[in-house]
């Protein structure tokens, strides 16, 4: 009875190592938005200086803010003096769109409005007119706004226009 436990941890060993390491490990160009790990990825920057691009797209809204490859931005009610009031399991859903450098605007963005705030975990996230930048998990596809007017993690989410206000849908 003893060998066979002695064996039986000699063959898991190595499995519960490589899970573990497996755990441990992160993807290439990938960032972490959430101080302990989350699960979700935020928006990496684009741009081979690391610098995150930011543009416009036309959409059932109207013109709105948009990532590198046409993802909806959305400014979130509950942040403050720029500075974000998303994270945790919120950043599971609403992955901040990060930058390394200056972030970079793209046709239709004022360059002037786009800017940065560090947030706890020392990561830079992009802001618009002073409202940090993040996705929402659902919108997989280019031009999909499904987190428009979305009440979570105590405040509205709302998309933005090249203006740098709010878009409000009607319902």
């Amino acid at each position: 009875m003893k060998r066979k436990i002695t064996m039986f941890i000699a063959a898991a060993a190595p499995l519960a190592i490589a899970l573990i390491a497996a755990g441990c490990g992160s993807s290439a160009g990938g960032y972490s938005s959430a101080p302990y790990g989350s699960a979700a990825q935020a928006s990496a920057p684009s741009g081979s200086d690391g610098a995150a691009r930011v543009g416009v797209a036309n959409s059932t809204l109207g013109r709105i803010v948009v990532d590198n490859k046409g993802r909806t931005l959305y400014l979130f009610e509950k942040d403050k003096n720029r500075r974000s009031a998303c994270y945790g399991l919120c950043t599971t859903y609403w992955p901040p769109l990060l930058t390394h450098g200056k972030p970079v605007a793209r046709t239709g963005v004022r360059q002037s409005l786009l800017g940065v705030t560090r947030r706890a975990n020392g990561s830079e996230q992009v802001t618009y007119a002073g409202h940090p930048l993040y996705r929402f998990v659902e919108d997989r596809q280019a031009g999909q706004t499904k987190g428009e007017g979305l009440q979570e993690f105590g405040g509205g989410w709302e998309v933005l226009s090249p203006a740098g206000k709010k878009i409000e849908s009607d319902g």
